[in-house]
This record gives structure tokens, C-alpha cells and sequence, in this order.
């Protein structure tokens, strides 16, 4: 049986046996620990709380040996709720019923494992006070529909729950249009057509969505060729009918022309060079687009029937700095 001794408050200590030799470090954690879920215990490896050794280590897929000393540290619980934070929101559009927002890169849009605070809910309750309270439950007030962290562009966030009803509604009926514009290697054939694949989660890869997955949710996304940089890659505009997580980036993957950028489906260095090396472009621009560090994905233009007032409304975003800088070099 694996030693377990508690040190010190909050840090447990285990002695790696036989039985867990050769395994990933966080499936042994898992089997030294199990009061702990193996997805807890691989954000606690990743967020810095883990020592192997004496030495801190963030990889969860390090192997582990007989005789390895795991430390781990564990933090105090976090609120059940969210707080309110004073954080810069873009706001497009404000009346008593909602908010369109513009949302940069690198803000997760509500409170989950390893974002606890920081979010746009923490800057939603901030900004409207009570006025959030409840709707769409605790972990997320006023959310309609959400953007990866990395994803910039338009989103709408209801104040009260009629709002939130209505706009809702409007989603599920998909008279709520969302546009997109996604940079994509190579160019697709032909250069208008829907993608229908039903998404599920990745059975290999929780962090993953996948194309057919048991159980998968109906997902479609229409898209539409915009510019095309010579063969090496494509501007592509994409409206969804269904909001699936990660819907466009895993769509444009499975057809074969992933996202620049993308950290979890997108091209292998690899064919980024070797697709503009054919174009004839010359190997610093291949080496920009490689440091391009997210998901070129931008949320451009939003409409909606306003849930009380029942007009339509519609909104555009110009690209982020980032993008716009990105599609120049080209």
C-alpha cells in the first residue's frame, strides 16, 4: 500500500510502489488519491502544485518509477460563486435589457476548473450588479452563448430573465445569426458548401471535441471562401447554425483545413511551411504564422431580435489588431 501522510495542511505526500510504476503521473496520483478526480488532479499538476522528487513538475504524462516521492499541494477551496471583478470590457452596445460585447483574446467567458476568477461573469457582475443575478445559473448569469478563451468578436449577455429567455429562444430557433471569420490552411473545395458532422467529446482527449463520437449532438456549419492567399491558405466565413463547443475549429479539422493558430486541431508546423514554400512565400512569413499563438477565429457579426423590443438588431466587429496583422503579412 502507497504511503500517504499528511506533512503539512493542505499537502498530501506519497511513495510510488511497484503497482504504479511505468504509468502517467497523473493516473498513479489518481490511484494514490482517489478522494480526487483525475481531471482535478491534472489542473492542480498543471497549475504548479505538484512536486516529483523534491522537483516541480507540470507534466501529467511523466512516468513515474517505484520510489518516486510525489508531493502535492492542495489549495484552499474557492467561493461557490463567483465575485465581481473590475475588469476593461468592450462594450458595443448597452440598454436595461442586454449587452453586446466585443471580447478579446484570453478572456474565458465563465468560471470553471482552473478559471475561478478572472472572467467575463466576474466582469459582468462587476459591471451590472444585481442585475445578473441567477439568470442562467450561478456559475453563469447572462450568458446566451459563449466564446472559446482564445476566440475574439461579438457576443450578447442578457441582464434580466426575460432577456435571457427570449435571446435564448432565439439561439435554439437559430434566428440568432452568428458570423465568423476563421483563417484556414490551404484553400477549401469547393469554396462554399455546410459541414453537417455531429460533435461529441473525444473519448482519447477530454479537452478535445471529436467528429463521430457515440452520443454526438447534431452540429452544421455553413461556410464560404472570402480571399484565398494564393493555394497556401484561405479567409473563410463561417455562420453556424448549431453552437456546439469548438464547433468551427473541429468542422474546418475535419475537412481537412484547420485552423491557423489552433493549439488542439490545428495544422502541423510541418504543412504550414511546406503549403507556403509551394506558394512561393518566403520562410519568415511561414515562421509568423507559426508564433501566431491561438485560434485565428474572430466572432465578426451578430443579429438578434431584441427580446423586448422586438426589433432587429445587428452588430459587426472589425478583427482584432492580431488578425488584421496576420492577414497583412500575407
Amino acid at each position: 500500500m502507497a504511503e500517504h501522510e499528511a506533512e503539512a495542511l493542505e499537502t498530501l505526500r506519497f511513495v510510488v510502489e511497484e503497482a504504479q510504476t511505468g504509468l502517467r503521473l497523473d493516473k498513479a496520483l489518481a490511484l494514490l488519491s482517489p478522494d480526487f478526480s483525475r481531471s482535478r488532479l491534472q489542473g492542480l499538476i498543471q497549475g504548479g502544485a505538484l512536486q516529483l522528487n523534491g522537483l516541480p513538475c507540470s507534466d501529467t504524462s511523466r512516468k513515474v518509477a517505484k520510489g518516486h516521492v510525489i508531493e502535492l499541494i492542495i489549495p484552499p477551496l474557492e467561493s461557490a460563486e463567483p465575485e465581481p471583478e473590475n475588469i476593461s470590457l468592450d462594450i458595443v452596445y448597452e440598454d436595461e435589457h442586454l449587452l453586446v460585447i466585443n471580447k478579446q483574446t484570453g478572456l474565458v467567458v465563465h468560471p470553471g476548473a482552473g478559471n475561478w476568477s478572472g472572467t467575463l461573469v466576474n466582469a459582468l457582475l462587476y459591471h451590472c450588479g444585481d442585475e445578473l443575478s441567477g439568470i442562467g445559473g450561478v456559475m453563469r448569469p447572462g450568458i446566451v452563448h459563449r466564446l472559446d478563451k482564445e476566440t475574439t468578436g461579438l457576443m450578447v449577455v442578457a441582464k434580466h430573465d426575460k432577456a435571457h429567455k427570449g435571446l435564448s429562444a432565439q439561439l435554439e430557433d437559430r434566428s440568432l445569426s452568428r458570423v465568423y471569420e476563421a483563417l484556414v490552411l490551404k484553400v477549401p473545395t469547393p469554396p462554399k458548401g455546410t459541414i453537417d458532422m455531429a460533435l461529441g467529446r473525444d473519448k482519447r482527449n477530454r479537452l478535445k471535441m471529436a467528429i463521430k463520437v457515440k452520443g454526438g449532438k447534431e452540429a452544421r456549419t455553413h461556410y464560404l471562401v472570402k480571399q484565398t492567399y494564393k493555394e497556401a491558405l484561405a479567409l473563410v466565413e463561417c455562420k453556424l447554425e448549431s453552437g456546439r463547443t469548438h464547433q468551427i475549429r473541429v468542422h474546418m479539422q475535419a475537412i481537412k483545413h484547420p485552423l491557423i493558430g489552433d493549439p488542439l486541431y490545428g495544422p502541423q508546423d510541418t504543412a504550414v511551411r511546406g503549403a507556403l514554400k509551394r506558394a512561393d512565400y518566403e520562410p519568415e512569413i511561414a515562421e509568423e504564422l507559426l508564433a501566431f499563438s491561438r485560434q485565428a477565429l474572430h466572432a465578426k457579426a451578430l443579429s438578434f431580435i431584441h427580446p423586448i423590443a422586438e426589433k432587429t438588431m445587428g452588430f459587426d466587429s472589425e478583427r482584432p489588431d492580431d488578425f488584421s496583422k496576420l492577414l497583412k503579412l500575407l
